[in-house]
């Protein structure tokens, strides 16, 4: 116990009365960055050796064989040992994510994993960096509980919800980049299709036509078209379309396209309505953010505006009856 109360009051002494708590703290940090590698390390299952030879007809899998072929399922397995603690377990929560990373423009089959990886190491670094940087100031000068607490629980909390953050603006930074492009892209579909091209061709062609001035709706338009290129129906592909892009416009024209298809109508017709109604809901958009700006000037008006006037208006005057009272004084 002595031993105890000794450790105690060294560290009260030097690092305040949040000496024993940032001990622990950085104590309990230390031993799950000291446990992490191996509850991370993926051991191999001697059920899967067995299955692997099985389906070999009784030979061994060869260990060196094919190592330049499979390099990439080589790293992709070395990711998958971390995929229990860096990845939703829950099939719901992890569609969820991979949607949300799908609409922001992150499609690697690891985005979801590198994505929670992110927040891992920055909480973590943040948060070691925190304490490290309190303990400093701590034993520099005297500091308040206060601002132990916020040295070192807000770098922490600001790294863990950076990547989240960072992906919700790159979100919302496409999906505005395919409103805005998508009338265009429509004109030139209706275009290419009036000309005999098919609806095929025609995603082809603005999909490579839009690629200097919308990257984003050139990529989503490429996706589709190498999809069905690879066999997949067409309507199927415009529907995963529509729900990998999150955007209402884009709904509406894949359901006007789908019922086109099944109806039997003409895609052009469909696409020349559609379109002019895309071009008056652009314009519609103008004017709303036209008519806003007012309201979002008053404020930049009333205080770079208001201030000058009254100094120049006012300060003569009040000038004038300082120095009269300064005078009869």
């Amino acid at each position: 116990m002595d031993f105890l109360n000794n450790i105690n009051k060294m560290l009260t002494d030097q690092f305040g009365p949040l000496g024993p708590l940032l001990a622990l703290g950085l104590l309990g940090l230390a031993l799950v960055l000291a446990t992490l590698p191996a509850m991370l390390k993926k051991q191999p299952d001697p059920l899967a050796k067995l299955k692997a030879q099985r389906e070999n007809g009784g030979r061994a899998p060869k260990a060196q064989g094919g190592a330049d072929l499979r390099r990439g399922a080589d790293r992709a397995d070395k990711l998958e040992k971390f995929a229990g603690f860096l990845e939703p377990q829950d099939a719901e929560t992890m569609s969820a994510s991979r949607l949300k990373m799908l609409r922001a423009g992150y499609r690697s089959k690891n985005a979801v994993r590198m994505f929670h990886f992110a927040q891992l190491v920055l909480g973590l670094g943040l948060l070691a960096l925190g304490v490290i940087y309190a303990m400093v100031v701590s034993s520099q000068r005297e500091v308040g509980t206060q601002f132990m607490v916020l040295s070192t629980i807000v770098p922490g909390a600001a790294g863990y919800y950076l990547p989240q953050y960072w992906v919700q603006r790159r979100l919302q930074a496409r999906q505005q980049e395919i409103i805005s492009g998508f009338p265009d892209a429509l004109d030139m579909m209706l275009v290419c299709v009036e000309a005999g091209q098919s609806l095929d061709q025609s995603i082809n062609r603005v999909a490579r036509e839009s690629r200097a001035g919308y990257p984003a709706l050139a990529e989503e338009f490429e996706m589709v078209a190498h999809e069905v290129k690879a066999g997949k129906e067409r309507v199927q592909v415009l529907k995963d379309m529509s729900e990998r892009v999150g955007v209402p416009d884009v709904s509406s024209f894949v359901t006007t396209l789908v019922q086109s298809a099944t109806f039997g109508t003409s895609i052009a017709e469909a696409l020349r309505v559609y379109s002019a109604e895309m071009r008056d809901k652009r314009v519609m958009r103008a004017e709303e953010k036209a008519n806003t700006l007012p309201t979002k000037l008053t404020l930049g008006t009333m205080m770079f505006t208001v201030p000058p006037l009254m100094i120049i208006l006012i300060g003569p005057s009040v000038h004038g009856i300082a120095q009269t009272l300064n005078g009869g004084g």
